[in-house]
């Protein structure tokens, strides 16, 4: 068995003070530094998910000039319009400044095509077009998934599902996630339909 570390979008935009700011989105650091430091300790790997847009992306609420957090259609996808984030290169697309870098072994971005949405670490919205991610993994062997970060009922949610469907074996760090929660119940909604597909919370 060969294990890996996913970390998911621990971005500034995100975190207390973004456009996107996640409930205690912060709160998700340490517990990242502290099972990042664990696995690079067994010699096990460490990757960091970015959203990485273009400043144009079509999923802006800025863009499509609809209400923020109002849903719509991209593509041909459902599609909710979020607020301006995860811009390449900017302050906000960085990882959270206490988030420690130096422990990644890879930095895999998504969400780079200005007419999709990209929840999912490993494909857009449409499973039109895979991250480099799933290639990585299987040339080294890794069977095995770790997974934390932001959101819960968002980038996580859609990230563990696609690695279930892909055949990893997925246990989600459940102290490490935060969620968006545009409805109240929303991370625990996520949490089990992760856990209906077969991940484990840990």
């Amino acid at each position: 068995m060969k294990r890996a570390l996913i970390i998911i979008d621990i971005q500034n935009d995100f975190c207390p003070g973004g456009p996107m700011a996640v409930h205690e989105g912060d709160h998700t650091v340490e517990v990242a530094n502290r099972y990042a430091r664990l696995f690079r300790e067994n010699g096990e790997c460490v990757l960091a998910l970015q959203d990485w847009h273009p400043a144009n992306h079509g999923s802006f609420a800025s863009v499509s000039g609809e209400p923020v957090y109002t849903l719509g259609e991209l593509n041909g996808l459902a599609q909710i319009w979020w607020p301006d984030h995860g811009i390449q290169g900017s302050a906000g697309a960085d990882f959270h400044p206490a988030l420690d870098r130096s422990l990644f072994d890879a930095i895999f971005h998504k969400g780079e095509d200005q007419d999709v949405d990209s929840y999912s670490a490993f494909f857009d919205n449409g499973h039109r077009r895979k991250t480099e991610l799933d290639s990585w993994l299987r040339e080294r062997g890794i069977t095995h998934l770790v997974m934390l970060g932001l959101a819960t009922d968002y980038c996580v949610k859609y990230s563990v599902l696609d690695a279930l469907e892909l055949g990893y074996h997925v246990e989600v760090v459940k102290e490490g996630c935060r969620g968006v929660n545009l409805n109240p119940e929303d991370s625990e909604i996520a949490f089990a339909q992760m856990t209906a597909q077969g991940a484990i919370l840990i």
